[in-house]
């Protein structure tokens, strides 16, 4: 069975980030002052996560308790879990279906004398323009936020030139993973500043966590090559345990009870020195190929499902979903076939505040439902990508005329 997902690291950087845990030194980001996206701008900093970076942002920035962050409908718990610690509220963007992405005009529609700051997401892997939206946020001068977590490709986009702050994460899941850490370019000098200040009064994160995490992941990436992965499913199948939950979690970030307490550390030198390699052996060349698969399996989908934000350019397709009003049958029609998609389970839709009923991200609701990703990466070969295609499409096509006989083999 093809696996959901492949981490991309590869052995020798898991190599090298065990042996640089066990060097010793443990300097932290307080130094790492450098350019590490574009040598010809400032305002990087190094973070131990993309969820650092924010909170770090919001403490600094000192917005007055019940002021509002307008967010991307669709993200993470945790990223909720920040705004409302740092007494804010999150007022939901909600998505166009077909780009993943909330209008521009939202923006305007949303804005009180409350409002403060715009956290726009780029999901998937998709980097649709930002101009008008950065313009809505200017002429009501609020602070702008990029979460390029899901869209890093490389040195060749470092953030939206007018953006306040550009966040890039390199977490377990993540393109050029380095098991954590992350990037911010923060465009004010000042903010910049506190942030690094603030950041240096943290402990540093200790080798021996960092090792930790490397040592498990290796566990997990030798499981997801196709003999142990399909045992893995098996073994957890028999326990009766629902396999699609329990390997979510396994590559969850940080235990929402301890969320504040493990996220207020510096990045160790070794994630650093980890980070700052992989990022520098970056291939574009790669990415640039995975671009092209991702838009040739888009073509042979087309008129079958719809593939979010597939046409929008440039596009890293760090994953490939597509919606379905059928998930959990198309599901198990895939893993009949040798290959396992997921609904996922980490990202949750943002409430509307109370007492503004009509802010609730409706569409947002029904695309999270009917979401399910694909596996898609370097390993899968071209002609089982083909060979997913046309499962899909047969299953498409026998649902809308029940009796079509199958025409695609299945996996031995």
């Amino acid at each position: 069975m093809w696996a959901r997902k492949r981490f991309d690291i590869g052995w020798g950087d898991l190599g090298f980030a065990a042996v640089r845990c066990l060097a010793g030194g443990n300097a932290g980001a307080a130094g790492a002052e450098e350019n590490w996206l574009r040598p010809d701008r400032g305002g990087d900093f190094a973070c131990l996560s993309v969820r650092s970076g924010f909170d770090l942002l919001l403490a600094a920035a000192g917005y007055p308790q019940g002021s509002e962050v307008l967010v991307s409908a669709m993200t993470i718990p945790d990223m909720v879990r920040i705004v409302e610690k740092h007494g804010l509220v999150p007022v939901p963007l909600d998505l166009d279906p077909d780009l993943a992405f909330p209008p521009a005009a939202q923006i305007a529609s949303r804005v009180t004398p409350r409002t403060r700051a715009v956290l726009i997401a780029h999901l998937f892997g998709a980097t649709p323009r930002l101009d008008e939206h950065i313009a809505a946020a200017r002429a009501h001068r609020l602070l702008f936020i990029e979460d390029c977590a899901q869209a890093f490709r490389g040195r060749d986009y470092a953030g939206h030139p007018d953006a306040d702050v550009s966040f890039f994460s390199f977490g377990t899941i993540k393109t050029a993973s380095a098991l954590g850490g992350a990037l911010a370019r923060v465009r004010n000098p000042e903010l910049l500043a506190a942030i690094r200040e603030r950041h240096a009064r943290y402990t540093v994160q200790s080798r021996a966590t960092y090792l930790g995490r490397v040592l498990k992941y290796m566990l997990l990436k030798a499981a997801t090559y196709r003999p142990p992965f399909r045992g893995l499913v098996g073994a957890l199948q028999l326990a009766g345990l629902d396999h699609d939950r329990v390997l979510n979690s396994s590559v969850s970030g940080f235990a929402a009870d301890q969320l504040f307490e493990l996220i207020r550390r510096q990045p160790c030198a070794a994630l650093l020195d980890t980070l700052r390699r992989r990022i520098g052996n970056f291939d574009a060349s790669r990415q640039l190929r995975r671009a092209e698969r991702g838009r040739r399996l888009a073509h042979a989908l087309r008129g079958s499902f719809a593939c979010p934000a597939a046409h929008v350019s440039p596009h890293a397709f760090w994953v490939f979903p597509i919606l379905t009003d059928t998930p959990d049958p198309l599901r198990l029609e895939l893993a009949r076939h040798g290959f396992d998609a997921t609904q996922g389970h980490s990202m949750i839709v943002v409430d509307a505040p109370p007492g503004r009923e009509a802010l609730e991200p409706r569409e947002t609701r029904r695309f999270l439902a009917r979401i399910l990703f694909l596996p898609f990466y370097d390993a899968l070969p071209d002609e089982e990508l083909d060979r997913m295609a046309a499962v899909l499409v047969n299953f498409s096509a026998a649902r809308a005329s029940p009796g079509v006989a199958p025409r695609v083999r299945a996996a031995g």
